[in-house]
């Protein structure tokens, strides 16, 4: 089943962010994920703005893709320095309709 990774970033100290940016997609792809979006133009329409200052959205396959990208070894250099650079939440959703009424999402 299709998941998202929606990071939200919050970038204390931005000297990662070039070699990151640079590098980070394709070993996304190499568990078959792709970015959606990768922005800092981040707009609050609704309630308390976010201090967020970069928010990215990425679509796996599985779950399971996720977690091979998560531990891949390749990544974690990149992940130390997202960590110590930020203040960093990712979130994983399902691609499901918790209420079932929307008919092309299957049911969650």
């Amino acid at each position: 089943m299709t998941v998202y990774v929606i990071a939200d970033i919050t970038v204390t100290d931005d000297s990662w962010v070039p070699d990151y940016a640079a590098n980070v997609h394709d070993i996304v792809a190499k568990h078959s994920g792709k970015y959606l979006s990768r922005t800092t133009n981040i707009n609050t329409v609704e309630g308390e703005a976010w201090e967020t200052t970069l928010v990215a959205l990425i679509e796996f396959p599985s779950m399971e893709a996720v977690q091979g990208f998560a531990s891949d070894p390749e990544y974690a250099p990149y992940a130390r320095a997202r960590q110590a650079g930020s203040i960093s939440r990712l979130h994983v959703l399902d691609g499901v309709d918790a209420t079932g009424l929307i008919p092309y999402l299957p049911k969650g």
